[in-house]
């Protein structure tokens, strides 16, 4: 009877050639998942990070500068100063061909970048006006010693932003060329969620500080991940999906090694930081005093460039030309918008970080993870940020043609 049943049945149809492909494919991506996830866990490796070869030119109290190896063909050199505290700086020189600062130097660019150091509770006592006023000008004036140029472009990168913009505005003998806020605060009234949690109704900054000193490492943490709570459980279904590649998982491995080391701000850092400029919008208002001097952005009379990333949820463009291109900074994804490009050689300059910008998240994205217009930019109306949006008005540099 069994054997009657089973004559009665039609012929099952075969399996085309490329299923069978896919389907052996699959299976073998599924051992190697298997296999990179065996090794993940029962003998993780540290991932080399920092590829790029560097020197020490100074050292102050924690704070380090570095000097990066190139050609050096491009006669200016180029200041990179990041956020202080937060995360840790070598993310932009994560990995040979993702790295930001690679692509720099294969440029020709003399690349130097601001290391703020890691602050403990011996720091406490530091504030934004010491980190302007006293860390960042020394470090700046060694760069410049160092490369033996007559002028210098400061590129600001997030907190680095307001950090540089008031260095500069507040020390208007040093010899700025180009002046590039990468998705930087200027105007806190548009900081999205951070700007709500902070606001003064809201958040006692005084009380916080007097009570915790040291803001931990692991509060600055989860402050982050409430920006985007589903992003642990988006990030280990992608290493999933992926773990079959090894190049994925070492990107995997070098991205989430430095997503997960936050860094701690010192108490009174802290405590101007959100009183200053989150809740009393002091840089944008001109209010801001540093040493004495009023931090005036109108002083800024050199070319300027505005980069902010499409997806990066703590920072905004309102207006900005139409030509847009790829941006990543490590954890931040998607688009961004390049404004307020001035004349050719900060349009060179703007091609060259785009470029770079691009080359190191296609491989940020495939490990994890020109824009331009003309004016003379001296009056910001708001500016972008990790906390605003940016719109300058326009001006010539006085004695230049």
């Amino acid at each position: 009877m069994k054997d009657e049943l089973f004559t009665m049945m039609g012929e099952m149809p075969a399996m085309s050639p490329e299923l069978l492909a896919r389907m052996r494919e699959e299976a073998n991506r599924n051992l190697l998942r298997m296999k990179h996830f065996g090794e993940m866990v029962m003998n993780p490796k540290e991932p080399k990070v920092g590829p790029t070869p560097r020197q020490e030119i100074f050292r102050t109290n924690k704070s380090r500068l570095w000097r990066y190896e190139s050609r050096r063909t491009i006669r200016t050199p180029l200041l990179f100063v990041p956020n202080l505290g937060i995360s840790r700086p070598y993310i932009f020189d994560l990995m040979p061909k993702g790295s930001f600062v690679e692509h720099m130097t294969q440029q020709g660019f003399d690349f130097y970048l601001v290391d703020w150091g890691v602050f403990g509770e011996e720091d406490n006592g530091l504030t934004v006006e010491d980190a302007v006023t006293k860390i960042l000008p020394r470090l700046a004036r060694k760069a410049l010693e160092s490369s033996g140029a007559s002028e210098m472009s400061v590129l600001g990168y997030c907190m680095g932003a307001p950090l540089s913009a008031s260095f500069v505005t507040t020390h208007p003998d040093f010899p700025l060329k180009n002046y590039i806020n990468m998705a930087g605060p200027i105007d806190f009234a548009h900081v999205g969620l951070f700007g709500k949690w902070l606001a003064p109704g809201v958040f006692d900054v005084d009380k916080y500080v007097d009570t915790l000193g040291t803001i931990p490492a692991e509060m600055v943490k989860m402050g982050f991940k409430l920006l985007k709570p589903t992003m642990d459980v988006s990030t280990n279904l992608n290493l999933w999906w992926n773990l079959w590649n090894p190049d994925y998982v070492s990107g995997f491995n070098a991205l989430n090694k430095w997503a997960n080391e936050y860094l701690p701000f010192p108490g009174e850092f802290f405590r101007q930081w959100v009183r200053d400029f989150y809740q009393q919008n002091k840089l944008i208002k001109g209010e801001l005093m540093m040493a004495g001097r009023r931090v005036d952005l109108r002083e800024i009379r050199c070319p300027v460039l505005a980069v902010q990333g499409g997806q990066y949820r703590a920072a905004r463009v309102r207006e900005a030309p139409d030509r847009r291109g790829e941006h990543a900074r490590q954890g931040v994804r998607g688009t961004a918008r390049w404004a307020h490009l001035a004349d050719r050689r900060t349009r060179r300059l703007g091609a060259l970080l785009a470029e770079g910008g691009v080359l190191a998240g296609r491989a940020l994205v495939r490990a994890s993870a020109g824009r331009g217009a003309s004016s003379w930019p001296t009056t910001p109306v708001n500016s972008c940020s990790t906390c605003g949006s940016a719109r300058w008005k326009r001006a010539r540099r006085p004695g230049y043609a």
